[in-house]
């Protein structure tokens, strides 16, 4: 996989070390179907207007699919307090926007993809959509917004574009018993597994693999890299295409963290890389502790030094921390390490079979993560934590070999033990504090307090079930 930086603007921060003449470089990521006027717009009788809150779930309006060139212009009506709804239905009681206030869902044509008519389904356009203030300007509490501008504020102080990838691992329910990773299980899941891999190709998601996982009926599902915007754009389309051809073929799916206590839970794996305005990759380098650039180190240190406040918007439900425990390879410590599946960054593999170049491939993994988060602030969390780590003065990270044993990393810092833990290290985070507008930062405090309460006196079991229903 390939992932993105730019000659150093930002006072005080060196140029890139040179990086090895590229490979072939991926452009911006393809539109997935814009054109209005597309024929296949024609046979859905609605289009839905989309957005991802705080919660992680998809909301939204439709129009008819008469007014989908109007739609576009002009988005249709939404409302701020919409932002505090949380996972489980209620508006968090003490949130900042009550009854007031008007906001418009600008839907951006790029992210158009079409759900085909199915039986008893009609067709559908969805697109995902900015909320802008009445007037069009951007919205400041907007999560797609504040991804745009943590691309946009890496790019002008240090030059540096990101691209990325965010792999999802779910369920699927009432398939028969199988081995992990084994055909069978693979062709249990047909023709689901062949559904799905052509409807991301057909509406330009770029499925790389498609996969039979560890855990019970569980899969795994990742898209090529792009640009961050399309990264997290296709992780927003995607769970919902999951779900709705799940819908459409009887078969019930979970992107939890966890089913089960003791269940093997499903993590999301954003993958980030750095390249220079010359789309040189700028990560790589063969001379440094795990091939790791000097750059590279230092973004890494961003990340690692304000992981604890992260964790509150990379894995925000009530149970996303019974799953990031040591030895459950999804994110023992807060350590870097290479190909570590227990590290919170792991340096990822790279191969030169067929002259493939490694400085192409080369990128880090950020494993704290699943799908109860919004894919625009989880990566635009990343991006502005790496962005501090270039512009301050942060100790360098040791960069753990693989074949570091257990017992030494036993002393690493431990990720936050709860969501209260990680929501404490958010608010006693400056930094991390000073990037949101007050009202979106106030208003995640309270949706994930309100997600506490509502499961306040039940049993992990139950509370596991509870998340598990809604995602």
């Amino acid at each position: 996989m390939t992932l993105v930086h730019t000659a150093g603007t930002e006072p005080g921060l060196p140029a890139p070390t040179a990086a090895p003449a590229p490979g072939p470089v991926p452009g911006p990521a393809p539109a997935l179907r814009t054109a209005p006027e597309d024929p296949a717009v024609a046979d859905a009788a609605t289009v839905f207007v989309a957005t991802c809150d705080l919660a992680g779930q998809v909301r939204g309006r439709a129009v008819p699919g008469s007014d989908h060139a109007s739609a576009l212009r002009s988005g249709t009506g939404w409302v701020p307090v919409d932002l505090a709804i949380s996972s489980f239905g209620p508006i968090a009681p003490d949130n900042v926007f009550g009854s007031r206030g008007d906001l418009r869902l600008v839907p951006d044509p790029a992210t158009g993809v079409d759900i085909p008519a199915d039986g008893d389904h009609p067709a559908l356009r969805l697109y995902l959509a900015d909320q802008t203030l009445p007037d069009g300007e951007p919205w400041p509490c907007c999560p797609r917004t504040f991804l745009r501008g943590a691309v946009e504020e890496l790019r002008e102080r240090t030059g540096l574009d990101v691209t990325a990838s965010i792999e999802h691992e779910f369920v699927l329910g009432g398939l028969p018993s199988s081995p992990p990773f084994s055909l069978a299980r693979y062709r249990h899941a047909e023709p689901f597994g062949s559904d799905l891999v052509r409807l991301l190709e057909q509406n330009g998601l770029q499925p790389e693999n498609w996969l039979p996982e560890y855990g019970d009926g569980q899969f795994e599902i990742t898209l090529r890299p792009g640009t961050a915007m399309a990264a997290a754009d296709r992780a927003v389309l995607l769970k919902e295409l999951v779900r709705d051809l799940a819908r459409r073929r009887g078969l019930p799916v979970s992107f939890a963290p966890l089913l089960t206590p003791d269940g093997v839970g499903n993590g999301v794996h954003l993958h980030l890389s750095l390249r220079d305005a010359e789309g040189r990759p700028v990560l790589f380098d063969a001379s440094r502790p795990g091939r790791l650039s000097a750059l590279g180190a230092r973004f890494s240190a961003g990340i690692l030094r304000h992981t604890p406040a992260l964790t509150a918007w990379t894995a925000p439900s009530p149970v996303s921390f019974l799953r990031l425990t040591p030895h459950r390879w999804s994110a023992g410590g807060i350590f870097l390490a290479e190909r570590n599946r227990e590290s919170l960054l792991r340096i990822c593999p790279t191969t030169q079979l067929a002259g493939a170049d490694p400085a192409v491939q080369f990128n880090l993994e950020y494993r704290a993560a699943d799908a109860t988060a919004n894919p625009w602030l989880a990566l635009g969390v990343l991006i502005r934590a790496g962005l501090e780590g270039l512009v301050r003065d942060y100790d360098e990270p040791t960069v753990w070999p693989e074949d570091t044993d257990a017992s030494v990393l036993a002393g690493v810092p431990a990720l936050p033990a709860s969501l209260e833990e990680a929501l404490h290290a958010l608010e006693a985070d400056d930094v991390v504090r000073s990037w949101f507008d007050p009202r979106l930062l106030a208003t995640h405090l309270s949706v994930k307090r309100s997600e506490l309460a509502q499961l306040a006196g039940l049993d992990e079991a139950a509370r596991i079930r509870k998340v598990a229903d809604v995602h």
